[in-house]
C-alpha cells in the first residue's frame, strides 16, 4: 500500500522546502490573527474568524498539506458567510476555486459528470441565496452576486480551465506531450484564487469592515 506516503524531494532549479521553513511560514501568517483576538474583546464569531485565518495559514504554509484541506477553511467560513456581505463574497470566491481545485482527485472520464453537475448546483445555490440575502440595488452589471468585475472575470476563468481541462487538451492532441498540464494549470489558477480570498479576508477581519446583516 503506498496510500498516505510522504515523498520527498530535492529540486534542482526550485529552493527545496523543508519542515521547519514550513513551521516559520505558518506561524508568521498566524500570528497577526492571534495577536488580533488576543488583544481586543474576543466572542464567538471572533474566534471563528481567527478559526479561519490559522485554516488558511495552516494550508498555504504547511508541510505536504492535502488539496481536502480546502474543506477545513470553506466550512466555517460558511457561517460567517450568512452574517456579513463581505464574508459571503470571500466564501463565494473561495468555494468556487476550492471545489474545482479538488477536481483532478477525481480524474476519471466517467466521474466528469457526476462532479461538474454536483458544483454547478451548489454553485448556483450558493450565489443565488446568498446574492438574495445580502441583496443590494448597487450591483453592477454583467457580474456575479456580490463578486467584484475582476472576481467575476476570474470565476468565468474557471469555466474556462475546466473546459480546457476535461476537453480541449484532448482535442488538441496534448495528452501524450504534456500530460501534466491540465493539474498544472488548475493548481496555479486556483491557487490565486485562495491566495486572494486570504488576503481579503485576513483585511476585512483586521480592519473590523465586516457588518452584520440585520435581522
Amino acid at each position: 500500500m503506498t496510500g498516505g506516503l510522504v515523498q520527498e524531494y530535492t529540486h534542482n532549479a526550485l529552493p527545496t522546502i523543508t519542515p521547519l521553513v514550513t513551521v516559520i511560514l505558518t506561524l508568521a501568517a498566524m500570528m497577526p490573527a492571534l495577536v488580533h483576538l488576543w488583544r481586543r474583546p474576543c466572542t464567538p464569531r471572533d474566534f471563528l474568524r481567527c478559526l479561519v485565518l490559522c485554516a488558511f495559514a495552516s494550508f498555504l504554509f504547511g508541510y505536504h498539506v492535502h488539496e481536502k484541506a480546502i474543506i477545513f477553511i470553506i466550512i466555517p467560513l460558511s457561517l460567517l458567510a450568512v452574517e456579513s456581505r463581505q464574508d459571503g463574497q470571500v466564501f463565494l470566491l473561495l468555494s468556487t476555486c476550492g471545489h474545482l481545485s479538488l477536481f483532478p482527485l477525481l480524474y476519471t472520464q466517467a466521474e466528469t459528470p457526476s462532479k461538474v453537475c454536483l458544483m454547478l448546483m451548489f454553485s448556483l445555490f450558493a450565489f443565488m441565496s446568498l446574492g438574495v440575502l445580502h441583496g443590494s440595488s448597487r450591483r453592477r452589471a454583467y457580474c456575479l452576486p456580490l463578486l467584484t468585475p475582476v472576481e467575476t472575470v476570474y470565476v468565468v476563468g474557471l469555466v474556462l480551465l475546466q473546459l480546457y481541462c476535461s476537453l480541449g487538451h484532448h482535442a488538441l492532441g496534448l495528452t501524450t506531450r504534456l500530460p501534466f498540464l491540465p493539474l498544472m494549470l488548475t493548481s496555479v489558477y486556483c491557487a490565486l484564487g485562495v491566495m486572494w480570498s486570504w488576503l481579503k479576508f485576513y483585511l476585512i477581519t483586521l480592519t473590523g469592515v465586516h457588518h452584520l446583516k440585520q435581522s
